[in-house]
């Protein structure tokens, strides 16, 4: 049986009490905190950096697992990596040198990814993807949380996960966008085995106990069983 892990976006936290909320999730039995950084340049919207990640990890030895969508990404990676990071993707258009990317990732100490948009051709794997530790497979358009789920992803999914396979390496296939426990086992199905999900958490938490998550990662873990 597949090993699923679930990645709550701390892009839907309540930021005013952003350690509450992370003990919070991995409490309720989350596997991974899913840093989301923008930069205003490769996507519309600007979020947060290294600091906030060095002021978080102190509060779990829960995997920090940091998103960069910033262009360009190298400057930046050692940052990210002193802050605490465990996992470090990035997207192949914000990097002139893929492999060299992937390098740095890997000389700083962390595990590296690599962040498929919904049109992004998945060829930028050819060459580098038993260098790789995760793949993430975007199902939405990067931004903004709270979108809807393309469908398309579960084609690219499946793509991926045959590849991955091929490798007979222990890579992480990564879902991103409009993860819900409606569609959460379908996208297992198609071969993710880590979940992101934001809104779908966080926003579930809040119309209830604010700092509870335990019914919303449950349901998710349930509708897992049945994938």
């Amino acid at each position: 049986m597949a090993t699923y892990r679930i990645a709550p976006s701390i892009l839907s936290a309540n930021f005013a009490k952003l350690g509450e909320e992370i003990t919070a999730v991995i409490d309720s039995g989350a596997d991974f905190i899913h840093f989301d950084v923008m930069d205003n340049h490769y996507v519309p919207n600007l979020t947060i950096g290294p600091l906030v990640c060095e002021a978080i990890r102190p509060l779990t030895d829960a995997i920090i697992d940091v998103h960069l969508m910033v262009e360009p990404v190298d400057r930046i990676i050692p940052d990210f990596a002193k802050a605490g990071a465990n996992i470090i993707s990035f997207h192949p258009e914000a990097s002139r040198h893929i492999d060299r990317t992937i390098g740095l990732i890997h000389e700083q100490g962390c595990k590296a990814g690599l962040v498929f948009n919904p049109a992004t051709p998945l060829y930028y794997l050819d060459h580098v993807l038993e260098k790789l530790d995760l793949v993430l497979i975007m199902s939405v358009n990067p931004g903004f949380g709270g979108q809807k789920f393309i469908p398309e992803a579960l084609v690219k999914l499946r793509a991926v996960r045959a590849r991955i396979d091929e490798t007979g390496k222990d890579i992480l296939l990564e879902i991103d966008g409009g993860v819900k426990t409606d569609n959460i086992a379908e996208i297992a199905r198609a071969g993710a085995d880590t979940f992101v999900a934001g809104s779908a958490i966080y926003g579930a938490g809040r119309d209830g106990d604010p700092h509870r998550y335990d019914s919303i990662v449950g349901a998710l873990r349930a509708e897992l069983a049945k994938a």
